[in-house]
C-alpha cells in the first residue's frame, strides 16, 4: 500500500508538524576558521600548549616504563606527530581568517572612500553656497555690503512705503467725495 503525502494545510501554523531542519550558516565554517585563529594568537594558547607539551614530556620521561605511551627512545614519535597535525590543520585556517578579514577590510576601505566623496562634494556645495552669498551682498560698485548700507537701503524703502501710503491716503477721501 502506498504512502500518501500530507499535504500543507493553509490555515495551520509552520510550527506545527512541519518542522524543518535548520538550514546550516554558508559561512559557518568561516566563522569558525576565525575563531580558531583568535583563538591560536592568544597567549592562554601559548601558554596551554607549552604546559599540555611539557607534561607530556615529564611523562615520558619519568613515569613507568609501562605507564609511557610515547617513550623518549622513539623520539617522541606520537608527539611528533600531534603537533605537525596541529600545524598542518592551523596554517590554512588561519589563512582563511586573514582572507575574510581582506574582504571586510576591502569593503571598509570602499565605504570610506564613498563617505570622503561626499563628504568632498558637501564641501564644495558649500564653498559654492558662501560664495554666492558674498557675491549677492556685494554692492553693484564692487563694495561689501555693510550693515550700515543695509540699513540706509532699508530706510529709504521704508521712507518710499510711508510716502506710498499717504498718497493712496489723500486719494481715498478724493475718490470717496465723487460719490453722491
Amino acid at each position: 500500500m502506498a504512502r500518501k503525502k500530507r499535504q500543507p494545510v493553509l490555515d495551520a501554523p509552520l510550527g506545527r508538524g512541519t518542522r524543518r531542519a535548520p538550514q546550516p550558516s554558508r559561512d559557518r565554517f568561516g566563522r569558525f576558521s576565525e575563531a580558531f585563529a583568535r583563538a591560536m594568537g592568544t597567549s592562554g594558547f601559548l601558554i596551554g600548549m607549552t604546559v599540555f607539551v611539557a607534561v607530556w614530556l615529564i611523562w615520558n620521561t619519568t613515569a613507568d616504563r609501562q605507564w609511557q605511551f610515547d617513550p623518549a627512545e622513539t623520539n617522541f614519535t606520537l608527539l611528533t606527530l600531534i603537533l605537525s597535525l596541529q600545524a598542518s590543520y592551523a596554517a590554512p585556517l588561519i589563512l582563511l581568517a586573514q582572507n575574510r578579514q581582506d574582504d571586510r577590510d576591502r569593503v571598509q576601505i570602499e565605504q570610506d572612500r564613498q563617505r570622503a566623496e561626499r563628504n568632498l562634494a558637501d564641501t564644495e556645495y558649500l564653498a559654492r553656497e558662501v560664495v554666492a552669498l558674498r557675491m549677492a551682498l556685494t554692492d553693484v560698485s564692487g563694495q561689501v555690503v555693510t550693515r550700515d548700507v543695509l540699513r540706509q537701503e532699508l530706510k529709504s524703502l521704508l521712507a518710499q512705503l510711508d510716502d506710498s501710503r499717504d498718497a493712496r491716503e489723500s486719494a481715498e477721501p478724493a475718490a470717496g467725495s465723487r460719490e453722491p
